[in-house]
């Protein structure tokens, strides 16, 4: 029988991240960011664009690289997930900023604006069903959505991250992964062996019981074969005899 520890194999199972949506949303919100900045900062005179540029970018990459270590280490994917949190609760604070310096309204819990704002980010994780905005919105606009999306993107991956910690904790990493592959492995030969004894045994035992067999026909064989050959004898003797007599009566 097959071992079943043999049959997981060593490396995770890839997580397809594009299908993910927190890592759809991290695009949006990248993409997002960069109208942004060449709309409402200027290119060269703050560096705050190039802060928020990087800060989305590095949020959507780290998720993608994680993603991609995971296959081998689900310690590095957990590290650069984490990294991709940081950038996002970076961007954050770059956004309320840009709200608090231009005395810009947060929309906030009960107002129509936020209603529709959070009802919207919630069932829409498409670019291209932000897209579509980024040249009509406003500034104050533009920055409640990316902070309400990047808000939405923390929570999901936190969620996620929670997930692959409950796997982490009842399966392991690739250490664990790679044991249980090698251990597998091995028991899978030695019950190969233990088969392979057992049918040698019974071959042994078959064997011995047809010598057995063979010894006993053999033993008949050469004691049918004397009394034959005495009854020959026997009976060529009383050939000669009969012989003799006939010559005799001549």
């Amino acid at each position: 029988m097959k071992s079943q520890e043999n049959t997981a194999g060593v490396l995770a199972k890839q997580t397809n991240w594009e299908e993910l949506y927190f890592y759809q949303k991290a695009d949006v919100v990248y993409q997002l960011s960069y109208a942004f900045c060449n709309r409402f900062i200027h290119l060269y005179k703050d560096r705050t664009r190039d802060q928020i540029i990087q800060a989305a970018r590095s949020c959507k990459q780290n998720i993608v690289e994680g993603l991609a270590d995971g296959v081998t280490s689900t310690e590095m994917q957990l590290k650069l997930l984490n990294v991709a949190r940081a950038s996002l609760k970076e961007l954050r604070e770059d956004f309320e900023d840009y709200l608090k310096s231009r005395h810009l309204n947060y929309y906030v819990t009960g107002s129509e604006k936020y209603d529709f704002m959070l009802n919207y980010c919630r069932f829409h994780n498409k670019l291209s069903d932000y897209e579509q905005f980024f040249q009509t919105w406003s500034d104050e606009e533009m920055c409640n959505y990316a902070l309400t999306l990047c808000h939405m993107i923390d929570k999901m991956m936190m969620s996620f991250m929670k997930k692959l910690e409950n796997e982490f904790i009842r399966e392991g990493g690739i250490r664990e992964r790679m044991h249980r592959a090698r251990t597998g492995y091995r028991n899978e030969q030695d019950s190969k062996l233990k088969q392979l004894e057992d049918k040698c045994k019974r071959l042994e035992e078959s064997l011995s019981i047809l010598q057995a067999e063979s010894n006993k026909w053999k033993v008949a064989y050469y004691d049918l074969r004397e009394r034959a050959l005495k009854a020959y004898n026997r009976q060529q003797e009383e050939i000669a005899t009969l012989k003799r007599r006939l010559k005799g009566e001549e």
